[in-house]
């Protein structure tokens, strides 16, 4: 497919509103499931650092 402006390209053929909201949901969950590895990478880390603190005691 070829397009003669970017307006064209962003329409995608009338098809824009579902291509480009698809390629922002999925953006979207690829941050959100970054952010939750992150937050249970985090816990888990406390959990093994208060679990070494138990075992010097």
């Amino acid at each position: 497919m070829q397009w003669q402006s970017f307006s064209e390209f962003i329409a995608m053929g009338g098809r824009g509103f579902y291509v480009w909201g698809s390629y922002g949901l999925a953006f979207i969950l690829i941050l959100a499931e970054l952010r939750l590895l992150a937050q249970r990478r985090r816990q888990s880390l406390q959990r093994l650092h208060q679990l070494q603190q138990l075992e010097k005691d």
